[in-house]
């Protein structure tokens, strides 16, 4: 249930993806960027198709966290300004300038961090910052909350404001309605660039192709990685708008990687896109959200008073545990790793993080696979914890 680190969207083995490396290997196995190879053009036309319109030119990197450190950087290009915003419960990545993206506490080791990076509190009605009782209250101080921080820092100093459309290892937070088109709105105020981390919810994961599709906006920079070709060679990318790449049509971006668009790498992007499209998968995901894991999940967090909250998207879920329903405290470690070994005896792995249980298997997962695995799931909490 944790599709290895949320990548393995298209599962294990998938035969036609195999297949797609192994043909590429044995036409051409590595070509430095500056050469034209065919499946990086192709890769990049398939990823641009389902992107936002206005969105066509593509920056291959090797993974999220290198995406997350050139759409920043883009930004900075684009705009000349150069402080950047990002929410506390966010992870971005683990080089230098993402780890200082990033909001949770993985980002203490890697400090000091790297100058010019801003945080602040986004939607997460259920342990809210600010006070709020509803969703709609929710939206509106969290974006009453973003335009004074944007106004504290200068909104002519502020090159981008970077998000997880659905935070994800942070807690799996789908924003609260209305939230993403109001941070879009406030970035088109102050011309400040909106980046899309769409690592670990891009192609699929949330039953649309990407997280900000939920909310009819278009960002002008989107990070991916891992589900664009389910990780079986290591890719990522940052996807532009038409208007920052005409920054780069006369002064040369100035970065660069050795593996940029890595021809068995975008050879199995080529074959993943075609697979997500031919069999389905985005639609299957958005179905398994709807009748199968969804109401599952809602129905343990009815059952189990442990259960402080189920939320989620599609293939992309977590229960938050909680030692007291009432003081929402959270549910302690020993604990936690009680209920994800019963879980574990049982043949189902769950991916644990702080006090939640996050459930995101491959998306090629059955209905009747996922129901079994909710069922475990609350096996395990009532062997556990009653």
């Amino acid at each position: 249930m944790t599709s290895q680190l949320v990548n393995a969207n298209l599962g294990y083995q998938h035969p036609a993806l195999s297949r797609a490396i192994a043909d590429a290997a044995m036409r051409i196995t590595t070509v430095a960027p500056s050469f034209y190879e065919e499946s990086r053009a192709e890769a990049a036309a398939a990823v641009a198709a389902v992107a936002p319109e206005g969105m066509n030119k593509v920056f291959f990197t090797n993974g999220g966290t290198e995406a997350n450190e050139h759409a920043t950087r883009m930004a900075r290009h684009h705009t000349g300004r150069q402080k950047i915003l990002a929410a506390y419960r966010s992870y971005h990545g683990s080089t230098a300038g993402s780890a200082s993206l990033t909001g949770e506490p993985r980002r203490w080791g890697s400090e000091p961090a790297v100058p010019g990076v801003f945080h602040f509190w986004g939607p997460y009605l259920y342990r809210s910052e600010f006070w709020s009782s509803t969703p709609e209250e929710e939206t509106e101080r969290a974006l009453t909350h973003l335009r004074h921080t944007v106004e504290a820092e200068g909104p002519q100093h502020v090159a981008a404001i970077v998000l997880e459309s659905v935070v994800g290892s942070a807690g799996v937070l789908p924003p609260t309605p209305g939230y993403l088109q109001g941070v879009r709105e406030l970035c088109d105020e102050h011309g400040i660039m909106l980046i899309a981390d769409e690592v670990m919810v891009g192609f699929g994961r949330t039953g649309a192709w990407f997280g900000f599709d939920h909310a009819g906006i278009a960002p002008d920079l989107i990070s991916f990685a891992k589900g664009v070709n389910s990780g079986y060679v290591p890719l990522g990318g940052v996807l532009m708008s038409d208007e920052i790449a005409r920054t780069f049509d006369d002064v040369p971006y100035p970065g660069g990687l050795t593996y940029s668009g890595h021809a068995l790498a975008t050879a199995s992007a080529v074959a993943s896109l075609r697979i997500l499209h031919e069999d389905g998968i985005v639609e299957h995901a958005r179905e398994l959200g709807e009748r199968t894991l969804g109401p599952g999940l809602q129905a343990l967090a009815e059952q189990h008073g442990v259960v402080g909250e189920a939320r989620g998207l599609g293939a992309f879920w977590a229960l938050e545990l909680v030692a007291d329903p009432d003081t929402r405290e959270p549910l302690d470690a020993g604990t936690m790793k009680k209920v994800a070994a019963a879980c574990q005896e049982r043949g189902v792995w769950p991916l644990v993080v702080a006090n939640r249980i996050h459930v995101a298997p491959p998306l090629v997962i059955t209905h009747e696979e996922a129901a079994s695995a909710v069922e475990t799931l609350g096996a395990a909490l009532t062997e556990v914890v009653g």
